[in-house]
């Protein structure tokens, strides 16, 4: 059976540039939408967290005017969060994880990752260690994609350098309002470490595939770029 690792930020709390915490966690519809893509393909999915905590869901994501004032479609997310139980509230520790008993990583968003993930030496070795493997797929969305950056080569590189890639945007960081609040912004971070970003329409589906890794742009971005890495392990299994 085909083995995926979701990784979900533990943090709850982001801190801004001017020292205040900012609650917040994993962004709900970009972990949902990419689990609910891996488990049609009948994929064993686990959960992993930094230190095996149980990951916080953003209220904001799940907020009206981000759900396009649909209530249904809230309660829903909220159920099935619910429904996973202990496979979500007792997740996997990421530092006990061994990377090459999996056959895809896939990184969710939410601002949590700008917090742990982007500084956490584990998920960098994970994904160091799967993207030599061609038969093997890196993946992340939106602020998710920040768990790239802790990725270094045995020389001290960084081996996403060149790579085409996307991310939460400036111009949609600024739109939310933390533009100018946020210690760093991803794009920009990305683009220093070499990254080869690339930029699709604010807040609208966009997905890179370049090779073996998989990124999407922002919320929109969770199921399509999800079901990129369903078809490139397709492609895998099919050679």
């Amino acid at each position: 059976m085909t083995s995926v690792l979701l990784v979900v930020s533990s943090a709850n709390a982001w801190t801004l540039k001017d020292g205040s915490k900012h609650p917040t966690g994993f962004w709900a519809s970009e972990f949902i939408d990419p689990h609910i893509v891996f488990s049609q393909a009948g994929y064993d999915i686990t959960i992993a967290t930094p230190g095996g905590i149980a990951p916080t869901v953003d209220e904001f994501s799940l907020a009206p005017e981000m759900n396009n004032n649909d209530q249904s479609a809230i309660d829903e997310q909220r159920a099935y969060l619910a429904a996973l139980g202990t496979k979500l509230t007792q997740p996997v520790r990421l530092e006990d994880v061994k990377a090459d008993d999996y056959d895809a990583v896939y990184v969710s968003g939410g601002h949590g990752p700008m917090e742990d993930l982007a500084v956490n030496k584990k998920i960098g070795k994970i994904f160091t260690t799967l993207l030599p493997n061609q038969d093997k797929v890196v993946a992340a969305v939106c602020h998710g994609v920040g768990a790239l950056l802790p990725a270094k080569n045995e020389e001290g590189t960084w081996p996403f350098a060149g790579r085409r890639i996307t991310g939460f945007t400036n111009e949609e960081e600024t739109a939310l309002g933390f533009g100018d609040k946020a210690p760093w912004l991803l794009e920009s971070r990305l683009r220093a470490a070499g990254a080869n970003f690339f930029v699709g329409a604010a807040f609208g589906p966009h997905v890179i595939v370049d090779g073996n890794l998989v990124t999407g742009q922002n919320p929109a971005s969770a199921q399509p770029s999800a079901e990129a890495v369903v078809k490139a392990l397709s492609y895998v299994a099919a050679k």
